[in-house]
């Protein structure tokens, strides 16, 4: 196979790379006030996608494999950038009590601490996912809403959009490594006279 017909597939892997990154942050911005499965579930489909395109590049499955710690990366960048710049920008601030756990006492992953602030009015709940949450009643802590209702309510600590881009800047980072890899591991192979999976599914 002629050089530059392998580093064009490895530039539009690298292309896909990006275009997965940046179209799933805008899926996040455009379905905030809705639901954050959204980005959630294209996040997911676009990391199989590249897996897939990585694997058919490259001729195996473990650097593929390999690709999903990144993927991971993509995925919970693209997904919170958008609701943490949203309460950042816009975000207000405010001083609240966990007055209650929906999950006290049970094993549930999923809890939504009830929170009263001080003028004595429940706000939005708290959402927490996972066995061993960080909060417990009776605590006080700050947290950011967003008056336009878009974003949900955060623990005012933890809101940081910088280090969302820079874990989606990292992921998509180390896909476009693991693209540049891909490519040339995928020409060495096919220099060695091993037949392109592209070209034995007729597809190429």
């Amino acid at each position: 196979m002629s050089p530059w017909k392998s580093l064009r597939r490895t530039l539009l892997l690298v292309v896909i790379a990006w275009a997965f990154a940046g179209t799933n942050t805008l899926i996040a911005y455009a379905s905030l006030g809705t639901t954050d499965a959204i980005p959630i579930f294209t996040g997911v489909l676009f990391g199989i996608a590249f897996v897939v395109a990585l694997r058919i590049v490259h001729e195996a499955w473990w650097l593929a494999a390999l690709s999903l710690a990144p993927a991971l990366m993509v995925l919970v960048g693209s997904g919170d950038y958008a609701p943490y710049s949203a309460l950042e920008v816009r975000g207000v601030h405010e001083q609240v009590t966990i007055t209650a756990d929906s999950a006290a006492g049970t094993t549930s992953n999923r809890h939504e601490f009830t929170l009263v602030g001080e003028d004595g009015e429940l706000k939005e709940k708290l959402l927490y996912r996972g066995q061993s949450p960080d909060y417990a009643v009776g605590d006080r802590i700050e947290v950011v809403y967003d008056p336009e209702g878009a974003a949900p309510l955060k623990d005012a600590s933890k809101v940081d959009s910088a280090g969302r881009l820079t874990m989606l800047v990292w992921g998509t980072s180390g896909w476009t490594a693991m693209a540049l890899l891909a490519g040339w591991r995928g020409h060495v192979n096919r220099r060695n006279n091993r037949e392109p999976l592209l070209e034995r599914i007729g597809l190429m």
